[in-house]
């Protein structure tokens, strides 16, 4: 995709989803990141049961940040992230900011033996996507957070991001975006036929070996689930195992073309895949260039799953990093963050914001869900640990992982 002067970047952290990531992290750095904490780790505990450690927030103008790679806008010299730098301009509070998470497994083991053992990572600030916000806050390993540092993440956060069964009521975490799964087609690859069901995914002869699907065991589960008349949100075992055995049926047949992380999107763009299962910041990037590019949200729904910002157990900054969350749900910032990388933005109010710098997205519900697109939403419920790997290690036979 072509860069123009004033348009928003091509398709955010493209390596962001998929454990089949070979990129390695890049980094934009505004002051030097911290030291991470040293070796002689403990065995380990629970975060939340030893002490909580100080705040250094008063004296040290300061906060660590570590989040993917291309999820912040960034100045057109590529110099600069102007909300960050805003964000200093009026709290006085300089960012370390490194996009040092290219896969969550990766990321969460390189931290792991600090928080273990409750001393701080270097971070007073991670972005994770939802399934390892919740293992971290069932350990322990996230800080509760101040609402009174939080007014207008309090007051403007969406409503359909407002109580994951992870976190209820928010307590550990804010969302930084939202990722629809969606349906994505080529309708010149389909003959302008609409492709709007998993069902069609999954059956139409006319779709035969020009199909994609997820490499994410939740997102192509999950939207298999609701086709199947499953709610993802309170699935059994079974259920799983239906569908597993459904797409283990299209695989069977060759319906499907293969699994993929966000590879898909230039097989979708040229047409070799003519539909597939696609996440929404993607899309949103492919429609701008490619007017064959469509996409649907079936009848049954679509899965939702967010990237969370949570303060690390041992964070020497946690004021700070309570404050530069609340900054991201002020809507004119959000705004700027949203038309840069074009994922779900979980802030009401945002609407008019982004209406100024680019009407179309502030139209786009794949940016800025409507009240039939949020009713659509579906989560796919936290896992315990011998659950997650049992459909893990089921999916991973099923795609030849």
């Amino acid at each position: 995709m072509t860069q123009t002067a004033g348009s928003p970047r091509t398709a955010a952290a493209l390596t962001r989803r998929s454990l089949l990531r070979a990129t390695g992290a890049g980094a934009l750095s505004i002051g030097p990141l911290g030291t991470l904490a040293g070796c002689g780790i403990p065995p380990a505990r629970r975060g939340g049961d030893g002490p909580t450690a100080p705040d250094h927030s008063a004296d040290e103008k300061r906060v660590v940040f570590s989040n993917w790679t291309e999820y912040m806008d960034v100045s057109e010299d590529g110099e600069r992230h102007p909300t960050l730098q805003d964000f200093t301009r009026r709290t006085g509070i300089k960012v370390s900011y490194t996009t040092d998470i290219n896969d969550n497994v990766e990321f969460f083991g390189k931290i792991r033996p600090q928080l273990a053992a409750g001393q701080d990572t270097g971070r007073d600030l991670v972005c994770v996507t939802d399934w390892l916000a919740a293992r971290m806050i069932r350990l322990g390993w996230a800080r509760p957070l101040n609402p009174a540092n939080l007014p207008h993440a309090y007051a403007n956060l969406a409503a359909q991001f407002r109580s994951p069964d992870w976190d209820p009521g928010r307590a550990h975490s804010y969302p930084w975006t939202g990722t629809a799964t969606v349906i994505a087609y080529n309708a010149r690859a389909t003959g302008g036929r609409t492709v709007d069901s998993v069902s069609q995914l999954l059956d139409d002869p006319r779709l035969a070996g020009r199909v994609a699907l997820l490499a994410e065991m939740r997102d192509t589960v999950g939207m298999t689930l609701l086709d199947l008349g499953k709610d993802p949100a309170v699935c059994t075992d079974e259920d799983v195992d239906a569908a597993l055995a459904r797409l283990r049926g299209a695989v069977d047949r060759g319906q499907i073309r293969r699994f993929t992380g966000n590879d898909y999107t230039a097989d979708l763009d040229s047409g070799d895949i003519a539909a597939c299962l696609a996440w929404a910041g993607d899309v949103v990037q492919l429609r701008a260039d490619n007017p064959d590019i469509k996409f649907a949200i079936p009848a049954s729904g679509y899965l939702s799953s967010t990237d969370n910002l949570l303060v690390p157990v041992g964070a020497r900054h946690q004021t700070n990093a309570e404050k530069l969350i609340d900054h991201y749900y002020r809507p004119p910032v959000a705004a700027r963050l949203a038309a840069y990388i074009n994922y779900v933005c979980p802030v009401d109010g945002v609407r008019a914001e982004l209406a100024r710098i680019d009407p179309s997205m502030a139209d786009d519900p794949l940016i800025i869900p409507d009240a039939a697109t949020a009713a659509a939403s579906h989560a796919f419920r936290s896992l315990g640990g011998a659950e997650e790997a049992a459909y893990e290690e089921k999916f991973a036979t099923l795609i030849g992982a």
